[in-house]
């Protein structure tokens, strides 16, 4: 067994981030669960394990760190985006819309807006 350290966790997650962007969101994963198991309160963290999840497709675990990254931080629009896209993909339509408006009223990036579809009200 390794011996951990705050260093050795901050490697960890960097290196987390590498391989997400490499398209290795399990190994993603597997980095960050020591990382978290020693921060459970870092959010930064948890908001990259939960796009690891998503892009491993393991769409309920993504949903339920999004939805825990949201209890800690309700204005952080990319949350919101991103549980949106989770919620899409699970087809839970509704739920999605919500949190797609949710992103755009707090961060009016384009892709926030055109997700939220304000104009195509039904």
């Amino acid at each position: 067994m390794r011996e951990t350290s705050p260093e050795t966790h901050i490697i960890d997650y960097r290196a987390a981030e590498h391989l997400l962007a490499a398209r290795d969101p399990q190994g993603a994963v597997k980095l960050l669960d020591s990382v978290i198991a020693a921060h459970p309160e870092n959010t930064a963290a948890r908001l990259l394990r939960a796009r690891a999840f998503f892009a491993s497709a393991q769409l309920r675990l993504a949903e339920l760190e999004f939805q825990l990254v949201l209890e800690r931080e309700p204005d952080n629009a990319f949350a919101h985006f991103a549980l949106a896209r989770t919620y899409e993909r699970r087809a839970r339509d509704d739920r999605a819309k919500r949190h797609f408006r949710l992103a755009a009223a707090l961060d009016p990036k384009p892709e926030y807006l055109a997700a939220a579809r304000f104009e195509t009200d039904e």
